[in-house]
C-alpha cells in the first residue's frame, strides 16, 4: 500500500505517466480502505451485533475450575483445558488449543485480595505462564 503511494508520488513528475499515478493512488486507497474495514470497523460491528457479547457474565474461580454463567449458559471449565497463560498489565489470556483462548480483564477483580487469589490459582493450575510488562 505504501509502496504504491510512493510509486504514484514518484510518477507524478512525469506528465506522460499520469495514468500510472491514478492507478497507483487508486490501488493504495483501496488497500487503505480494506485495512480500515478489516481492523477497525468490521470487528466493532460484529461485536455489537452478537447477543452473546451483550449479556452479563458471572465467573467464579476455584480450585476445581472456572464456573461460567450467563442467562443461557451454565458451564464448569476445568483448569486442565488451559495449556498456557499470557498475563499483561490489563488482562489474563488463558489458552486452550493453538489459537483458542479465554480472556479475563483484570478490572473484574474487585480487590487486591481477589486478584492475588486468582494469581495463586493460575500458578497452581496452568503449566506455562508468560508475563508481559
Amino acid at each position: 500500500m505504501i509502496a504504491m503511494a510512493v510509486l504514484g508520488a514518484y510518477f507524478w513528475q512525469f506528465p506522460e505517466w499520469r495514468w500510472l499515478v491514478i492507478v497507483c493512488t487508486g490501488v493504495s486507497a483501496v488497500f487503505a480502505i480494506i485495512l480500515i474495514l478489516a481492523f477497525a470497523i468490521i470487528p466493532q460491528m460484529v461485536f455489537r451485533r452478537d447477543p452473546k457479547f451483550l449479556q452479563d457474565y458471572s465467573l467464579t474461580f476455584s480450585r476445581e475450575g472456572i464456573h461460567f454463567q450467563t442467562a443461557h449458559i451454565d458451564s464448569q471449565l476445568q483448569w486442565g483445558m488451559y495449556s498456557r497463560a499470557l498475563v499483561d498489565s490489563h488482562s489474563y489470556m488463558l489458552y486452550h488449543g493453538a489459537r483458542s483462548f479465554t480472556i479475563f480483564p483484570k478490572r473484574v477483580f474487585q480487590s487486591a485480595g481477589e486478584l492475588k487469589a486468582f494469581e495463586e490459582l493460575l500458578a497452581q493450575n496452568v503449566p506455562k505462564i508468560i508475563r508481559k510488562k
